[in-house]
């Protein structure tokens, strides 16, 4: 199944968003945390191990940039859409030139 450039960046906006407020809200993690904290409970700590590779390339970036510690929140949604697109645009362009057609 081939995806369209802009279906495959609407795609990874939402999941990245939706990672995002998991690791938020049921991990109890702030925002600029990357790695685990001592408050959380214990599979808290073990999940939030386990993704904090994934969260370093998603969030990593953005936290480096935001420098301010309560932004307005638009800011952060924007940050993240921006930096979210281009490596969505970037990840479809590997797969598309791997699988032999240009979509």
């Amino acid at each position: 199944m081939r995806l369209s450039r802009k279906k495959f960046v609407l795609l990874f906006l939402a999941s990245g968003y939706a990672f995002d407020f998991a690791t938020r809200f049921l991990l109890s993690q702030s925002p600029q945390a990357i790695w685990a904290s001592p408050d959380q409970q214990a599979w808290q700590r073990r999940a939030s191990t386990i993704l904090s590779p994934i969260k370093l390339i998603l969030a990593g970036p953005i936290n480096w940039l935001q420098q301010d510690p309560d932004p307005p929140p638009p800011f952060r949604l924007i940050l993240f859409a921006a930096y979210w697109s281009v490596l969505a645009l970037g990840i479809h362009r590997l797969l598309s030139r791997n699988s032999g057609g240009e979509s």
